[in-house]
């Protein structure tokens, strides 16, 4: 199954390690961190040029989307 993002971007289902809100995990310096890596390394890919809600870590990228993480969950099940 595969689960839509945002924008024109879906990913298989059984890719996606977590989904997080973007607002509260960025208050962590952890979460800024492996953000930043992500970046460094070309990780990193934004579904959309709004206001990021959530972001979603797969197996081999980070998806940063403007849909809340709860829509995205609730699109899983």
């Amino acid at each position: 199954m595969f689960l839509f993002l945002g924008g024109e971007v879906s990913v298989r289902s059984d890719d996606v390690v977590g989904i997080f809100d973007i607002e509260e995990c960025s208050v962590s310096r952890v979460t800024a961190d492996y953000l930043n890596s992500c970046q460094k390394k070309g990780r990193i890919v934004n579904v959309s040029e709004d206001m990021p809600k959530s972001f979603v870590v797969t197996v081999d990228k980070t998806y940063i989307s403007n849909v809340s993480h709860s829509t995205i969950v609730k699109r899983g099940k």
